[in-house]
Order: structure tokens, then C-alpha cells, then sequence
């Protein structure tokens, strides 16, 4: 019997050497290419590429009367609106969630519906490097479509306004990407979680779907009765209503939309001193409309920024345990 145990325990043992990463690239590279060539992905890549040419187009038009008065005139081709198209900032907040749940709901489900997950970790592949395939190849297909966008962007404005951006426009674009990628991570992390936890994709995906119509069309007015509630004006003092104020926004900062456009607001409009209630006496000596510097704008929005990539961690590592103590043959 103790012989049949040492054997059984050094058959474990040899079945658990190597790293557990081995076999990630390959899984990163079949799910891109399976993202980038599919036609959920086409339908959404296309769709996004034409509200960016349209809403930048519009952008163009109204901004072109401007060239030589606004020193960040790039950065407006992002936040331009013209009637009736939103600019296109706004586009991207509605788009970039659904093109990201689009890649995350059926992750690991799927795997389990098509019966497909047992026969690939019966290769030499760990369950650590599968989840973290599929999380990689996610963000790297939605970090392609944003810089292709942003190329597009660019070149549009280089091509109707006639004028090149500056260095720190440069800059403050590349962050608005990379907090845009942030977002987004958000909720690829979110729809991977729920393809964990319910085995039907249309389950996971319809779950998805809600939490961002909450926080996208519910949070702002659930934040308001909320902090109204718990810090009512019964005088109508300033000290009451900015107290109020305070609280409101802290809980609409629960939400990654308004920390995704608080964020957008200060690297794209480098004019915007602060992102909360300011009093009058802590705007004595400040030239309003003077842009800052860009790391200025930066330490507006860290606590934000980090917040954005914070939550993207803690959903992966939330689908991570979860996908660990799953039974493989369920």
C-alpha cells in the first residue's frame, strides 16, 4: 500500500513540473487570431471605424475656424461634438464596453458548452496559462482597435487640418489610450468573470449587459438620492450642500464611467484644474483657462487612472480563483 502511494504521489508530482505557464503564447496567439478573423469582431471593428470617421469628420468642420487660436487644437478633434453626432470620446464610452463583453462573455463557458476545455488542458497546458491566455489576447485585440483608431484620428485631422500635433499632444493622447484600454480591460474582466460563474454565454452576457446599463444610465441618479439621503440640506447652508456635493461624487466614482470621463476630461482638456467642488478662495491667484502641464493633468487623474487599472486586476483575479476550483469535466 505505501509503495502504491509513493507511486501515485511521484506520478502527481511529475504531472505538475514545468512552470504553469507553459503553452500561454500559444493560447494567446489562437484566441487573437480567433478574435481579429471573427465576424463579432469584424461587425464591431467596422461599426466603431465608421462613428470615428463620422464624429471626427464633424469635429473637423467645427474646429477648422480655430487653427492658430487654441495651442491643443488635436486634442478637440476627441471631444468635439457637432449636432446631431456626439464627439467622439462619447462614442467610445458607448461602444468600448459592449465591443469588450463581446470578447469576455463566453471565454470559459463557451469552452464548457462546446466540450473543448477538457481536451485542451489534457495538453501540456495549465489552467493558469488558459485564463491568462484568453485575458492577454483580449486586451491585446482591444488594444488594437484603439491604436487603429487613434491612427485614424490622427490622420484625419493631419489630413483636413493641414497641421501637425505637438509633443505634448502626442502625449496626452497615447495616455488617453491607455486609460482607455483600462476601461475597457474593466469590462472584458467583468463578462469573463460572469462566463466563470454561469455556464450559459447568453446568461453571462445578458449579465454583463445590465451592470454596465446600471452604472451607465442608473448610477448618477442612485448617487444623487443616495448622498441627498444620508446628507440632507434641512438649512441650506454651503457647508450642508458641499457636503452633499462630496458625497455624491464620491459614490458616482464607484462607477468605472465616471472615473473613465473624469479621467478623458482632464488629459484631453488640459484647462481643467479640478475634477470635484472648488470654493473661490482656492481659485486666488490662478489664471482660469491657462492650460497646465501635462504631468499636472496626470496628478489630477492618478488616484482615477489607478482606480481604472486596480479594478481590472481585481476582476481577473477574482475569474482567476474562481476558474481554478471549477471541475474541468462539469
Amino acid at each position: 500500500m505505501s509503495t502504491e502511494l509513493a507511486q501515485s504521489g511521484a506520478q502527481a508530482l511529475a504531472r505538475r513540473e514545468g512552470s504553469p505557464w507553459t503553452g500561454l503564447w500559444a493560447v494567446v496567439y489562437k484566441e487573437l487570431a480567433d478574435h481579429l478573423t471573427g465576424i463579432r469582431m469584424q461587425i464591431l471593428e467596422t461599426l466603431m471605424l465608421l462613428t470615428a470617421v463620422g464624429t471626427v469628420y464633424a469635429a473637423t468642420q467645427s474646429i477648422r475656424q480655430t487653427i492658430g487660436e487654441d495651442p491643443f487644437l488635436f486634442l478637440r478633434l476627441f471631444t468635439t461634438a457637432r449636432e446631431p453626432l456626439p464627439s467622439f470620446v462619447g462614442f467610445l464610452g458607448f461602444l468600448i464596453p459592449l465591443t469588450a463583453i463581446a470578447l469576455g462573455f463566453d471565454a470559459i463557458n463557451g469552452e464548457y458548452s462546446r466540450r473543448t476545455l477538457s481536451r485542451v488542458l489534457s495538453q501540456p497546458i495549465y489552467r493558469d496559462a488558459l485564463i491568462l491566455g484568453k485575458f492577454l489576447a483580449g486586451l491585446a485585440t482591444l488594444a488594437i482597435t484603439l491604436v487603429a483608431l487613434w491612427v485614424v484620428v490622427t490622420g484625419m485631422g493631419l489630413f483636413v487640418l493641414g497641421l501637425p500635433p505637438g509633443g505634448e499632444e502626442v502625449a496626452r493622447g497615447l495616455l488617453f489610450l491607455v486609460a482607455t484600454l483600462a476601461y475597457a480591460g474593466i469590462w472584458m474582466g467583468l463578462s469573463m468573470l460572469f462566463s466563470a460563474v454561469f455556464r450559459q454565454p447568453a446568461t453571462s452576457a445578458m449579465t454583463a449587459i445590465a451592470v454596465w446599463l446600471l452604472f451607465a444610465v442608473f448610477w448618477d441618479m442612485l448617487a444623487a438620492l443616495i448622498s441627498q439621503a444620508l446628507r440632507p440640506t434641512q438649512y441650506g447652508g454651503v457647508a450642508e450642500e458641499l457636503a452633499q456635493a462630496r458625497l455624491q461624487l464620491l459614490l458616482a466614482r464607484f462607477s468605472p464611467n465616471t472615473l473613465y470621463a473624469e479621467t478623458v476630461i482632464a488629459l484631453l482638456n488640459p484647462a481643467v484644474r479640478s475634477l470635484g467642488p472648488v470654493l473661490i478662495t482656492q481659485l486666488e491667484g490662478a489664471v482660469l483657462g491657462t492650460p497646465l502641464p501635462l504631468g499636472q493633468s496626470l496628478l489630477i487623474v492618478w488616484p482615477q487612472f489607478t482606480a481604472l487599472v486596480a479594478v481590472v486586476i481585481l476582476l481577473f483575479a477574482a475569474t482567476y480563483v474562481l476558474f481554478q476550483r471549477q471541475e474541468v469535466r462539469a
